[in-house]
């Protein structure tokens, strides 16, 4: 558990003024070196820590607007690193960096509290792009919605712990694919996500899939919900583009 305060958090000093601090937790030293670097060339000030264990002491003595960390690690690896700073009541947002063949990895987590993630092998950019995202969806917020138990977006309830979709109190029965593809959509609202990001991130790298699946499952939603692909009130297509989740969410 991440120990108390005993002073005030300091910021790393450094004469720049950058636009977040990241906390960048791998266990091989190349990747803190490399990535570390391309972060700090983004704008962001970048502290490193080589498991979740220095993570934790990290987070114990400093600020740290934003967590991007490994999974596979010793000591200390990233799911606990997530458990443990959700279970001391902190909200900073933390994004995950998964195995691409591994899909339980990306539903566990999301359950264990993370707000996003990132296959690898991945492109720098893209990281940076996700870490903006995260940051614009969480700051002054309070609860980040991938963290909230219930998303609400008018008369549209999800009960992440119960898996259950209600409109206007009425109960909907949507597979459980479909389930997860609405929580991941709800909890990302105003984004565009790719059908291929869908496919890996919900399904997994899976050869006897294709983006269809996607589809099917977003007609499924949309049927149980009354929604007019032409003229959506929830999820909207867009072409050459993907689905975005358009309606305003609150936790």
């Amino acid at each position: 558990m991440p120990r108390p305060r005993s002073r005030p958090a300091r910021r790393l000093p450094g004469a720049a003024q950058p636009t977040a601090t990241v906390l960048l937790v791998d266990d091989e030293a190349p990747i803190r070196t490399s990535l570390g670097s391309y972060l700090e060339r983004s704008g962001y000030r970048v502290m490193r820590a080589s498991d979740g264990v220095e993570a934790l002491d990290l987070l114990a003595a400093y600020d740290v607007d934003i967590i991007v960390s490994d999974v596979l690690m010793p000591r200390m690896d990233g799911r606990e690193l997530v458990r443990r700073v959700r279970a001391g009541g902190t909200w900073t947002p933390i994004i995950l960096l998964t195995q691409v063949d591994a899909s339980y990895e990306r539903v566990s987590a999301l359950d264990d509290g993370a707000d996003d993630y990132l296959s690898k092998p991945f492109d720098p950019a893209e990281l940076a792009s996700r870490i903006r995202a995260v940051l614009r969806r969480t700051r002054g917020s309070g609860q980040p919605l991938t963290a909230a138990s219930r998303l609400v977006s008018g008369e549209l309830t999800l009960d992440r712990a119960a898996r259950r979709v209600t409109l206007a109190g009425r109960e909907l029965a949507l597979t459980p694919k479909a389930v997860t593809l609405l929580d991941f959509l709800m909890s990302h609202p105003g984004e565009l996500h790719t059908r291929e990001a869908l496919l890996s991130a919900l399904w997994g790298i899976d050869f006897a899939s294709s983006t269809r699946a996607v589809d099917h499952r977003v007609r499924e939603i949309r049927r149980a919900l009354g929604d007019d692909a032409t003229n959506p009130t929830f999820i909207e297509t867009v072409p050459q583009g993907g689905y975005r989740f358009r309606a305003e969410v609150h936790a």
